[in-house]
């Protein structure tokens, strides 16, 4: 099921899906786990700044691409209180996650976690709580959100 596609990656994207995932949060038992995929330069990293943005964030927002995970304190009174970015392009299996204490980190409910290339590390359906795609049409960059990501987990499986 698509809820946005085609959303260009902008301010008001970021705005209109904070707003949705946010809703019906209080109670909720664990954190909020959203899958970046998309090629190199396609926006995974730009969306997540929006997103930084939106939930009161100051700090700079840069790719944890040689550090792998960031953890940022929001800065508004939203349903989240931390932004955790996890960007796994140079990780190979879901293993690798354990030394970034993973299930502790998707474990508590005032975190969304946005993990850039999920596929390199087996996170599934079953691990996400939707899915984001990137692309590139024409110069114009898009996002596609799923919360069923059969065409993920297609490409998932055929890893390794």
């Amino acid at each position: 099921m698509r809820y946005y596609s085609g959303m260009n990656n902008s301010p008001e994207t970021a705005k209109q899906w904070l707003a949705k995932i946010g809703q019906n949060r209080e109670g909720a038992g664990e954190a909020f786990v959203a899958g970046l995929s998309g090629h190199l330069g396609a926006g995974k990293t730009a969306f997540v700044k929006l997103v930084a943005k939106e939930l009161g964030i100051e700090e700079v927002v840069t790719s944890p691409t040689f550090v792998i995970m960031k953890i940022y304190e929001a800065g508004n009174n939203g349903p989240f209180k931390r932004l955790v970015h996890i960007d796994a392009y140079r990780l190979e299996r879901r293993k690798d996650l354990e030394a970034l204490r993973f299930e502790g980190i998707a474990a508590d409910p005032k975190n969304l976690v946005m993990v850039e290339w999920p596929e390199n590390v087996r996170l599934a359906v079953v691990d996400l709580n939707t899915w984001l795609k990137f692309e590139i049409h024409g110069g114009a960059y898009t996002v596609s959100v799923q919360t069923e990501a059969e065409d993920f987990l297609k490409r998932s499986r055929k890893l390794k």
